[in-house]
């Protein structure tokens, strides 16, 4: 009997810092021994470069489009310490549905019994979160990831997205779709953002799994085409991100969230703005600051 792949989706809106922490996620879990899969959803297909010094893969839309018969080396290429990385792509320009390259990517792979033959540990879904529509929803909807995280700072149309998200995660529920291990808070520097963050998750019924800051070494690694873990192994970013991928993979229980209703959301914002500004002119003083 085969073993049990864990497979987990990470979402994010476009920006936010997703492929850059998935990349990591999957260095990290490389490293403790796990044999891993990274899946780009993006139809920019730039999800596992840092993990291949900076180069980009053939997706599998466009392999598809090129040969009648794809085999498995045609769109498997093996990254920073054996990741093994595949892009689903996406459509010509102008042309179809970006999320289909996603229910098709999935569907080859499944027929070729890739997951079985390379003999997986786990498999992480890297999917633009901006829209949870049709084809991106895919990794929730078919039940195909068992936890999902969304990445998300404390920016208003960050945690929009993520509200979005919880909305798509509810929605399939109750009909064996996946549920939510929690939210990764990225570019978190200032505690006012730790704050917003925080509130964001209590009102959701959610959680923050890890706090990640925004940091240079990141950059730095990212101009050299790698992740932090391999570039900077010793570096305090490199970990967190360690400490983030255990967390990751560790996550046995997952539940459904309870997003805010658009009016809600607004109204939420709203409060805080005020808030925000009112610590800037000092009428009031941050909690996480401790003053």
């Amino acid at each position: 009997m085969s073993k049990k792949i864990k497979q987990i989706a990470i979402y994010g809106k476009g920006g936010i810092g997703k492929s850059t922490t998935t990349s990591n996620i999957s260095a990290a879990l490389s490293k403790l021994g796990y044999k891993v899969m990274q899946f780009g959803c993006d139809p920019k297909a730039d999800s596992t470069n840092t993990l291949r010094d900076g180069s980009y893969i053939p997706t599998v839309l466009d392999t598809l489009r090129e040969k009648n018969k794809v085999q498995p080396e045609d769109v498997i290429y093996q990254g920073f310490n054996g990741v093994y990385c595949v892009e689903a792509g996406g459509p010509a320009p102008g042309v179809g549905c970006a999320g289909r390259g996603i229910i098709t990517a999935v569907q080859l792979l499944k027929q070729l019994k890739v997951y079985e033959e390379l003999d997986l540990d786990v498999i992480i879904y890297d999917v633009l979160g901006d829209v949870v529509c049709g084809g991106f929803a895919v990794p929730i909807r078919e039940g195909i990831a068992e936890h999902v995280f969304t990445v998300s700072s404390a920016d208003f149309m960050a945690i929009y997205a993520a509200n979005n998200l919880f909305k798509g995660i509810k929605k399939y529920s109750n009909s064996g779709g996946a549920l939510l291990g929690g939210l990764i808070a990225n570019s978190i520097n200032a505690p006012y953002a730790k704050e917003i963050v925080d509130d964001f998750v209590q009102r959701t019924q959610t959680r923050v799994i890890e706090y990640v800051p925004r940091s240079v070494t990141v950059t730095q690694a990212e101009l050299q085409g790698k992740t932090t873990i391999e570039a900077a192994p010793n570096s305090e970013q490199a970990k967190i991100y360690s400490r983030l991928a255990k967390k990751v993979i560790e996550t046995t229980e997952s539940k459904v969230p309870a997003p805010l209703e658009t009016a809600e959301l607004r109204e939420w914002a709203s409060t805080w703005a005020d808030q925000l500004l009112a610590i800037e002119t000092g009428e009031v003083r941050s909690a996480a600051a401790g003053i």
